[in-house]
């Protein structure tokens, strides 16, 4: 089985986060197929490992997508389907490099579930591994290494007060809604910095209205992105108050991660993407991945990697040259064995960090 029709059986399982189990179950079964012991864990991650021993490198892929089905299809060298390159291109890398790999230790690939809604596939897996180093699974581009990822924060507020009439002076739930809304766009303005990374942002992703009997309340929800400078405390703290709300309540709360370029898993993929005859770029993202839950937890060097472009992601055109699925495989495998030789320097790398 080549890259192509391995990632072919993947994307061709549709696996919206939630609805993951016939996808896992693929997962499962070409894994075993290359030689990995595999289990199924209790909240669905599909786990893969091969080897024993230090240095323990985890390949922390997710194997969910966002909704919207795709027709699956290659063409033209490249290969067409929803998770082609969030994260089921990754994953596919993952298994083949892990098998062509040589060296000491141990390897293990998880297909994480739920990674695009809540992360309880990494969050199940926190406290349960000791890894020496993680890699997570997230289109870079062949010839990239993801360092970065912003925080995020989704809050909802709610805004309470007695009915009025229309043509009351008195603003209504909606207004105060709107007028706490205007505020947290200036405070977000404030905080624009000269790049993109070091900036923070915000969408209003729902706002509702609702009247009955003499109450009516409205109900705000704000999606921000977090620069590594700000923490998520520090931003809750600084939101404005308005008469009439409640707290805002916490939906999503993850801290922003930016990791050292100098740590031996981004070193091991800069050496391979030069071996492989790339040119190496460093990303810092606008999105979260699971490496902002990862990194810290375990307290290990880490940086994300994997084929496709990364502004295709849950986009109608996801898709992902075979070419570069094929070479990702060669920077993984590369990477991975430059690790497992820097063993004893990874495990101190580990140690301190």
């Amino acid at each position: 089985m080549d890259e192509a029709e391995l990632l072919e059986r993947l994307v061709r399982k549709y696996s919206p986060s939630g609805r993951e189990a016939p996808a896992v179950s693929e997962f499962v079964r070409s894994a075993r197929l290359f030689g990995y012991a595999v289990r199924v864990d209790r909240v669905g991650n599909g786990i893969a490992r091969r080897g024993h021993g230090r240095p323990r490198i985890v390949f922390l892929g997710h194997i969910d997508t966002v909704e919207g089905r795709l027709p699956v299809r290659r063409t033209a060298g490249r290969l067409f389907g929803r998770g082609s390159v969030d994260a089921k291109g990754p994953l596919a890398a993952a298994l083949l490099a892990g098998v062509a790999a040589g060296g000491p230790g141990e390897y293990t690939v998880v297909a994480a579930v739920g990674e695009e809604t809540d992360s309880r596939g990494a969050r199940q897996l926190l406290g349960r591994m000791r890894p020496d180093a993680v890699i997570a699974g997230e289109p870079s581009g062949w010839d990239g290494v993801t360092i970065g990822y912003k925080g995020e924060l989704q809050v909802e507020a709610e805004f309470r007060g007695a009915r009025s009439h229309y043509s009351s002076p008195h603003p209504t739930a909606t207004d105060r809604a709107l007028a706490w809304l205007e505020a947290v766009r200036r405070l977000v303005a404030a905080r624009t910095a000269d790049s993109p990374f070091r900036s923070l942002t915000m969408k209003v992703v729902g706002l509702e209205g609702r009247r009955g009997g003499d109450r009516e309340t409205a109900r705000v929800v704000v999606d921000f992105r977090l620069p590594p400078e700000l923490s998520t405390a520090e931003l809750l703290d600084s939101l404005p108050r308005a008469v009439g709300s409640r707290r805002p309540r916490i939906l999503v709360r993850v801290e922003a991660l930016e990791v050292d370029r100098r740590n031996p898993v981004v070193a091991a993929l800069v050496a391979g993407v030069r071996a492989a005859g790339g040119t190496p770029t460093l990303w810092r993202k606008g999105g979260t991945s699971d490496l902002n839950l990862a990194v810290p937890a375990w307290q290990v060097p880490g940086a994300a990697y994997g084929p496709g472009n990364a502004r295709l992601d849950h986009t109608a055109r996801e898709s992902v040259s075979v070419a570069e699925l094929a070479r990702s495989v060669k920077v993984l495998r590369l990477a991975l064995e430059r690790l497992r030789a820097d063993g004893l320097t990874l495990r101190r790398s580990a140690a301190g960090a």
